[in-house]
């Protein structure tokens, strides 16, 4: 699919791009790939690293319409992965994180429509399903701008999709680098918000891999979900460190017990597929009615029981200590 393809990556100097980045070279033959993100330093490291010639670094932010136009031009798929992630930060600073989350999505959309790409998917994460925090919601409705956009191009193109799952073991912000350098400067006891916390998790490449598939399996409005493990926090930090002490130290401004990615409200518009889930649009676009049941490439799914809901907290496939070690060794392998 990406061989003699331009693609742009929104953000792509994050641990998401660079490893999309690094597929994308390995597997394919591109004609250029382009790196578009605000921060040079990142950048010039990036490019120490990924020097190839079809290699292009396009500073911008995406809060910026002009910009990200002008980068947009003679692309054919786009991924969407520049955010405001933080969610302290998020709450304290509720207008940076509209800036970039929902009017920064809007700007990718209307350059991505003005410039005829082919496909666009957009990273979504899993506090955008019933979000209780800013970033959350500023997600949700960017999910909901991608999807929207199919309607506003009816059968032409791009078309959007959107992919959403938990968190990426050792990524930036991640709580496993965290832990590890609590305990590199010697702390004999780790920090957990709430002992009856759970997370879903997914390795990088684990994450790299689902996107590139989902742009063969998308028709257009989908929000694509993976089946991954959940692990609660106490078993990671055991995981991390055996026979650790922890301390309790309360959850953080809009931070949530449990994490959802398939909400009870959206179930009667889930279907199940064998690796993973998808969210079917809530509008009926007008160019007619889409079968989301069957994807692209011909997989078949079936619609979820009413008042399905997939979480972490009552997730069917939970990791052991010894599994998370596991999983920890694959990320770091990968």
């Amino acid at each position: 699919m990406f061989d003699g393809q331009t693609i742009l990556i929104t953000g792509g100097t994050g641990s998401f791009g660079k490893r999309y980045v690094k597929t994308l070279l390995q597997q394919y033959q591109p004609k250029k790939i382009i790196v578009f993100s605000r921060d040079e330093l990142k950048q010039f490291e990036m490019q120490q690293e990924y020097n190839h010639s079809c290699m292009r670094y396009f500073i911008g932010d995406v809060r910026d319409k002009e910009r990200m136009m002008q980068a947009m031009k003679g692309v054919d798929y786009v991924i969407h992965a520049a955010a405001m992630k933080q969610v302290p930060a998020a709450e304290y600073n509720p207008t940076e994180c509209i800036r970039t989350n929902i009017d920064g999505a809007e700007n990718v959309i209307r350059a991505a429509i003005d410039h005829g790409v082919k496909k666009v998917i957009a990273l979504s994460t899993d506090k955008a399903a019933n979000p209780v925090n800013l970033y959350g919601a500023t997600k949700l409705c960017s999910d909901k701008l991608f999807v929207a956009a199919n309607n506003m191009v009816g059968n032409e193109i791009p078309r959007f999709a959107v992919v959403r799952y938990g968190n990426v073991v050792g990524s930036r912000g991640s709580v496993v680098p965290f832990f590890r350098k609590l305990i590199a400067d010697g702390s004999d006891s780790l920090p957990i918000t709430d002992l009856r916390m759970t997370r879903f998790w997914i390795t990088l490449q684990q994450g790299v891999d689902f996107v590139i598939r989902n742009f063969s399996r998308m028709r257009g409005g989908e929000i694509f979900v993976p089946k991954i493990p959940s692990v609660t926090m106490t078993d990671l930090a055991q995981a991390i460190a055996p026979g650790i002490d922890m301390h309790e130290i309360g959850i953080r401004p809009g931070e949530k017990l449990h994490e959802t990615m398939c909400p009870m409200d959206d179930s009667y518009r889930t279907i199940e597929f064998d690796d993973h889930f998808v969210i079917s649009p809530a509008i009926r676009f007008y160019d007619g009615d889409m079968d989301y049941l069957t994807n692209a490439v011909g997989e078949a799914g079936k619609p979820v029981s009413q008042g399905f809901s997939y979480d972490s907290g009552s997730n069917p496939w939970f990791l052991s200590v010894a599994e998370t070690q596991q999983l920890l060794a694959v990320a770091e392998q990968e």
